[in-house]
């Protein structure tokens, strides 16, 4: 089981960035995909997660309103839409797939986890 993200790259502030996180080797169609992010010295936080059937999405508070998180079962890919970029939003980003058909927060509600793709927004 392998989960590539991509889409990382340096921007602007206000500007937009696609990640997007390509699973190989099963698919995730019943469970909950989700993405986090980690800046040096800290904790890897959540962003945002969306349920297997793609009905349910949440999102931290820090980026409600400005990144909107879907997938596509067909590509069995998860996609993070970034727009109205923050300095602060620089980080590296990571995917997951859950354990479970709905997703949280906590890290250790997600199993598998994507290689991390780099965000760097300067102002």
């Amino acid at each position: 089981v392998q989960l590539q993200a991509s889409g990382g790259g340096l921007v602007q502030a206000g500007g937009s960035l696609r990640l997007s996180c390509a699973a190989s080797g099963r698919t995730f169609s019943n469970n909950a995909l989700g993405w986090f992010r980690q800046t040096p010295g800290k904790e890897r936080e959540f962003v945002a997660h969306i349920s297997w059937n793609g009905r349910a999405t949440y999102y931290a508070d820090s980026v409600k309103g400005r990144f909107t998180i879907s997938r596509d079962y067909a590509a069995n890919t998860v996609y993070l839409q970034m727009n109205s970029l923050r300095p602060e939003d620089t980080a590296v980003y990571y995917c997951a797939a859950g354990r479970r058909p709905y997703g949280s927060g906590n890290r250790s509600d997600f199993g598998s986890w994507g290689q991390g793709t780099q965000v760097t927004v300067s102002s």
